[in-house]
């Protein structure tokens, strides 16, 4: 079944170009479209969709507060669809609050087609993706806030094995499956096996969500000392 896309941007030419790109690929289709926030939550409705396709700048109902309420299950449709945040301005308050919000990435809408097309697939099997410029901006904020002194124990981490919070911490330092499997000398289906473990026991939607926990708690600063 090819994966089912909806378009979330008030700028009609995009819609429409993203349209023509995702079209002419077998394994998608363009299931929906919406102007605004406040649309895509009343389309969402009675339209099952894989992958949003988000804009931030909006009228009425911002994509921030729109894939806030699509991931807390606010659209009340069929299925989960994960959220692909895709936006002009590659801010620092956008990029942190959307994801913070629950979106599985977020890209800039000059993306070459090829890197789109591969963070819809990717977002689509459950990983996650965040452009390379935010990714580094977002480690050295999270760096810069985090205390001198070694963080307080955290109760959620102690529910992690030994070899779960060093799984965690190659994430959080934005190693793939296949880089961290190298790194630990394993299979990339055992490292899969403890990425499922660990959103499972700390609750977490995605890889990107197991990153902002790592580097709030001080996980990472606290291992990498």
């Amino acid at each position: 079944m090819p994966i089912r896309v909806m378009l979330v941007d008030d700028q009609v030419l995009l819609r429409t170009g993203f349209r023509m790109v995702l079209s002419a690929q077998p394994d998608m289709e363009v299931v929906a479209e919406a102007s605004d926030g406040a649309e895509a939550l009343e389309v969402l409705r009675g339209t099952a969709v894989d992958v949003v396709l988000m804009d931030v700048r909006m009228p009425r109902l911002d994509g921030v507060e729109a894939t806030r309420r699509i991931c807390q299950g606010g659209a009340g449709g069929p299925g989960e669809p994960k959220v692909l945040i895709l936006t002009t301005f590659d801010l620092d308050e956008y990029a942190f609050s959307g994801l913070k919000a629950g979106a599985a990435g977020f890209l800039l809408k000059d993306v070459p087609p090829q890197e789109l097309l591969g963070a819809i697939r990717s977002v689509h099997s459950g990983d996650s993706v965040v452009a390379p410029s935010t990714t580094r901006r977002l480690l050295d904020r999270f760096m810069s806030l985090l205390p001198v002194e070694e963080p307080a124990a955290h109760p959620e981490l102690d529910q992690l094995t030994e070899r779960e919070r060093e799984v965690l911490l190659l994430i959080a330092q934005g190693l793939s499956n296949g880089e961290i499997a190298a790194h630990l000398f394993v299979s990339e289906a055992t490292v899969k096996t403890h990425v499922g473990r660990i959103l499972a026991k700390l609750g977490l939607r995605d890889r990107v969500q197991a990153v902002v926990l790592a580097y709030e708690t001080g996980l990472v600063r606290a291992q990498g000392r």
